[in-house]
């Protein structure tokens, strides 16, 4: 295998750190999506508990139990978000930092070559032939 240089590692290197940090993306949006879910639950547990149906009024306690744990879920899942949000923060710099890296490495390969292009051509172009001493 051929020897990579330092920008195609890099390169590399940010195509999983992007990938790290879709994931972190997706149980972003997860949670977020169970958060939704928690909501509209204790939405209709609150319509519940305010109905003037008899049905709803003979199960109060059980939808104030039921609100009070959906409550406790809800907290729950916010402080997991948060964490989501910075772990997303987190992976975002990393890649942002690392694709910086490779950008400079890239220039620096670009550089080095042109550098070897113009050394190539003045040795050219000052070197003597092989073949000079044998003319004498």
């Amino acid at each position: 295998m051929a020897e990579q240089t330092r920008s195609q590692k890099l390169k590399r290197l940010v195509a999983v750190q992007r990938h790290l940090e879709q994931m972190a993306e997706y149980d972003l949006a997860e949670t977020a999506r169970q958060r939704v879910e928690v909501n509209q639950s204790m939405e209709n547990v609150i319509d519940a508990l305010g109905s003037v149906d008899p049905i709803h009024r003979a199960f109060s306690q059980s939808y104030a139990d039921r609100f009070e744990r959906l409550s406790t879920k809800d907290k729950q899942l916010t402080g997991i978000q948060q964490l989501h949000e910075m772990r997303l923060q987190r992976e975002r710099a990393k890649g942002d930092r690392l694709e910086e890296g490779m950008k400079e490495a890239l220039e620096s390969e670009r550089r080095e070559a042109d550098d070897s292009a113009v050394y190539d051509i003045i040795d050219q172009k000052f070197a003597t032939p092989a073949s000079s001493k044998l003319q004498k």
